[in-house]
């Protein structure tokens, strides 16, 4: 357990309150509205997949036929489709692209008939997502869960073969978490494509069939190893609740998942994804996955020492909108970064306030610490000093999930080996440095508290005056990460809808309903090597 900074507790209070008020004004436009997205994500938990003839995503052209019915939800006229027809979801979807079968709006008299067998289908879609987290509690409890903080990496060649390998050698090494980084701008395309891919820019494409050859890689090699590796992927952007119900199925146990981010970074119009969000939340919290946000990311456009409140600002909006959303506390990864300029003097010690000040904040969830990116020199000894001083912090203020720097960081897209030293660093720190917060204690009125109080005083006041404005006029103004944002602008708001009285999805009741508590757990790493193996094969 680590020592604490004296926080002023009015100020949390303070804080508190204001997110919750701001989560509360969006959270009634998110009730009033649906999307594209969201409508195709309820298509494929109805069990829709596949392309058709010209490999667009059949979701995408049953939508695309039924926009004029979206204000009332797809599930009933889809759902009465298949009534009528004695067909299947996927042959419905099928005959819609063909256009051999016509999506229309329900006559009172078969209303009844259709919600009700639609209530019956979203039942069955989310009991298999249960399937799918309980194989994943099977797991673990099996090979035993990996030692805190989780060594995170990330894998990015654009082949997922290639990927795979790779994953593979890192979790060898001992990375806990594998991320696949998504290809240049996928977040931008209002469809998700299909099947497995070879060739990516930046990353890989995010796809059901790339997910689950990632999956059965990592769950190869965790059998060897005897420990489970967690697989990370990106449920943002235009297609955050399709791509949070691939992972729901594909067994992925961590997603970015972060409105903020797509609207400040990507300019996804924000009318459109709070909505998205909020169902792709949803989703997450029913299958086991943990969320990472993204508000490491407002340091490398704003100024880390002047702006550093924004992070804690927009995490505690953040938690607002995840508790919302059915999320546990062990799914809540809030994210920061250490993103101060080295050459600042005491720069590790105001890093070490920053930290400190989150972890107190938010003692419940698992924390995402992102490493330095935006300082990284091209001197690779130097950035490797740099990135260990990172990893000194998170273990020395309570971090859970550390996405650890690579050497090359300036220079390329790390190799196999940079990960290798990176790795080394981590672990040989993080167990170096394993108790070393029980033995100290913060100097009262020192340099780490002041900077404490005074970060946590302006995210108080900033929260309290997006409160009075809304956060749509704060993201317009550009209160977060120096970035300015149009509430009617950016990409998707042709895809939001004003839902009417009658709007229908029985998913968002099916996710809600027998509400799970707890992470996964299993015996100490490396206890159950042969079960382990029992369990994968």
């Amino acid at each position: 357990m680590y020592n604490a900074i004296r926080l002023n507790e009015t100020l949390v209070t303070r804080a508190r309150a204001a997110a919750e008020a701001i989560a509360d004004d969006i959270q009634r436009h998110i009730e009033e509205h649906t999307t594209d997205s969201s409508e195709r994500a309820t298509l494929r938990l109805l069990g829709v997949a596949g392309v058709n003839d010209i490999d667009v995503p059949l979701v995408n052209v049953v939508i695309e036929q039924a926009r004029e019915l979206l204000p009332g939800g797809v599930t009933r006229p889809f759902v009465d489709l298949m009534i009528r027809t004695g067909k299947s979801a996927q042959e419905v979807a099928e005959g819609v692209a063909a256009g051999a079968l016509a999506l229309d709006e329900v006559p009172a008299e078969h209303r009844a008939a259709a919600e009700l067998r639609a209530a019956e289908l979203a039942t069955q879609g989310v009991a298999r997502i249960d399937a799918v987290r309980r194989r994943r509690e099977e797991l673990v409890a099996a090979c035993g869960e990996a030692l805190k903080p989780y060594v995170y990496v990330i894998v990015a060649t654009g082949n997922i073969y290639e990927d795979a390998a790779q994953a593979q050698a890192a979790a060898r090494a001992g990375a806990d978490v594998i991320a696949v980084i998504r290809t240049t701008a996928q977040s931008l395309l209002d469809y998700v494509p299909y099947g497995k891919t070879t060739e990516g820019f930046g990353g890989t494409y995010a796809t059901q069939e790339n997910f689950r050859l990632m999956r059965a890689a990592l769950d190869e090699v965790g059998a060897e190893l005897g420990r489970y590796i967690r697989l990370c992927n990106y449920a943002s952007g235009l297609c955050m609740p399709e791509i949070a119900t691939m992972g729901a199925l594909e067994r992925l146990d961590m997603m970015l998942n972060d409105s903020m981010y797509g609207i400040i970074f990507r300019n996804i119009n924000m009318q459109r994804t709070f909505v998205d969000q909020y169902l792709s939340r949803l989703i997450n919290a029913r299958a086991g996955i943990i969320i990472n946000t993204g508000e490491d990311n407002y340091l490398t456009t704003a100024d880390a020492f002047e702006k550093g409140y924004t992070v804690v600002s927009s995490d505690f909006i953040n938690e607002a909108f995840a508790l919302r959303a059915n999320l546990e506390p062990w799914q809540i990864g809030l994210g920061h970064a250490f993103e101060i300029n080295p050459a600042t003097p005491d720069q590790v010690v105001y890093q070490i306030a920053d930290a400190q000040l989150i972890r107190q904040l938010f003692p419940e969830y698992p924390l995402k610490y992102m490493p330095p990116t935006k300082y990284m020199p091209g001197d690779i000894f130097q950035g490797h000093i740099i990135d260990g001083m990172f990893n000194f912090t998170g273990i020395f203020t309570g971090q859970e999930i550390m996405l650890l720097g690579m050497l090359t960081e300036a220079l390329h897209t790390p190799l196999l080996q940079d990960r290798y030293v990176s790795i080394k660093n981590a672990k040989y720190v993080f167990e170096s440095c394993r108790h070393l917060a029980d033995e100290v204690e913060f100097r009262s009125g020192g340099i780490i508290e002041k900077r404490a109080d005074d970060v946590l005083t302006r995210a108080a006041e900033q929260l309290e005056h997006v409160q009075r404005i809304g956060l749509f006029k704060a993201l317009e103004d550009g209160e977060f990460a120096d970035v300015k944002r149009d509430p009617r602008g950016g990409r998707g708001f042709e895809g939001v809808f004003k839902t009417r009285d009658d709007y229908f999805n029985p998913f968002f009741a099916a996710l809600r309903e027998g509400r799970r508590s707890g992470p996964p757990t299993g015996p100490a790493p490396g206890e159950s090597v042969r079960a382990s193996q029992e369990v994968a094969s």
